[in-house]
């Protein structure tokens, strides 16, 4: 009986001995080698270690002491069952607290293209969780021998249910997801969609993203309508500038030349024009009943768009008009080949009468 009790002394005292060389190992390599500042990720691993490896370590000690005794199979079985429960959550608690922050701080560096950003945090923390308690429940299961066909069949059925009923919903939340990671476009930008609305981008969610048009107008658009669709980023590009494109027509008896000189002078008069790059003046066609130019000029922010063309072609009829150049528009002339009979005669009586 001496030696039962010896030997679980010695077992105690060897894994007591393996549990503090373990923390210190740990501790010193947090605090010297891994700083928080330098290397956060690390750090964070090697400080929360410790907790599930002393435990590991103690119940594996516990474990095998409890075999010197006479214990039944029965009993011992029972107890390793429970050891292994214990440590299944201990770690599973180490794996959630690790993936939570591995999360927020990936999130953080807001990588391009990256599908882990501020915006979708919560989203991956949940999926992250809700990962991490089911393999948590499954090794528990495993654990104690419970058989799983039965719940693995009556969830999947669950899910092709939900999965029908809700189709449009997750269609438009995996779309947020995507239009999130990919950043088509983001808050404050100007953006044109398919159906036509052209806004600036107030909110990006999971389900929908809201456009704030020039009406003041909140359009709520699902997302899996823009995921699906073209959209133009006006906001987009090397620069926040864009290029505003104002068509002209001319009368064909114009001077090319003088219309052209007007239109650069107009366009380098207007402040809201951007001088780099500087304005153009492109003779595009020969249209029906004019001769077709555009006046390319670049406007500082997509915002002011409605507001320059406007400006612009103000001056542009009032130029034109001081210069004396004709802006054609549709004319028609009337001829009548000839006139009904009833309609002759009616006129030559009114005639004689007078």
């Amino acid at each position: 009986m001496n030696s039962i009790w010896v030997d679980a002394f010695m077992i105690g005292l060897v894994a007591l001995v393996i549990l503090l060389i373990g923390n210190f190992t740990l501790s010193s390599l947090a605090k010297h080698r891994f700083l928080a500042a330098e290397h956060p990720v690390t750090h964070f691993v090697l400080k929360g270690l410790r907790y599930p490896l002393s435990i590991s370590i103690l119940l594996f000690a516990l474990g095998n002491i409890l075999i010197l005794f006479s214990l039944s199979e029965r009993q011992l079985g029972l107890l390793h069952d429970l050891f292994r429960s214990i440590d299944i959550l201990i770690w599973g608690q180490f794996f959630y607290r690790s993936s939570q922050f591995y999360l927020q701080r990936f999130s953080a560096l807001n990588a391009q293209g990256s599908i882990i950003k501020p915006q979708t945090l919560p989203l991956m923390q949940n999926i992250s969780s809700v990962v991490i308690i089911l393999l948590i429940v499954y090794l528990l299961f495993i654990t104690w021998d419970i058989d799983m066909t039965a719940w693995l069949a009556s969830a999947g059925i669950i899910g092709i249910a939900v999965g029908f009923a809700a189709k449009d919903t997750i269609a438009n939340l995996l779309s947020g997801v995507f239009i999130l990671a990919d950043s088509p476009y983001k808050i404050g930008d100007y953006i044109v969609i398919d159906s036509g609305e052209r806004g600036k981008v107030t909110h990006i969610g999971l389900r929908s993203t809201r456009i704030l048009t020039r009406d003041d107008l909140e359009v709520n658009v699902p997302n899996a309508i823009i995921a699906n669709g073209k959209i133009i980023n006006e906001s987009a590009g090397r620069d926040i500038r864009s290029r505003v494109r104002v068509p002209v027509g001319v009368s064909y008896t114009s001077d090319i030349d003088q219309v052209k000189r007007v239109l650069m002078e107009v366009a380098l008069a207007e402040s809201e024009v951007c001088a780099e790059p500087e304005p153009r003046v492109r003779f595009r066609s020969f249209g029906a009943s004019s001769l077709d130019l555009e006046v390319l000029i670049w406007i500082s922010d997509p915002e002011i768009r409605g507001r320059v063309i406007d400006s612009m072609n103000t001056q542009i009829y009032k130029r034109f008009h001081q210069e004396g150049i004709e802006i054609p528009y549709s004319k028609h002339d009337l001829y009548i080949k000839s006139l009904p009979a009833d309609r002759k005669i009616a006129d030559l009586q009114d005639k004689d009468e007078q």
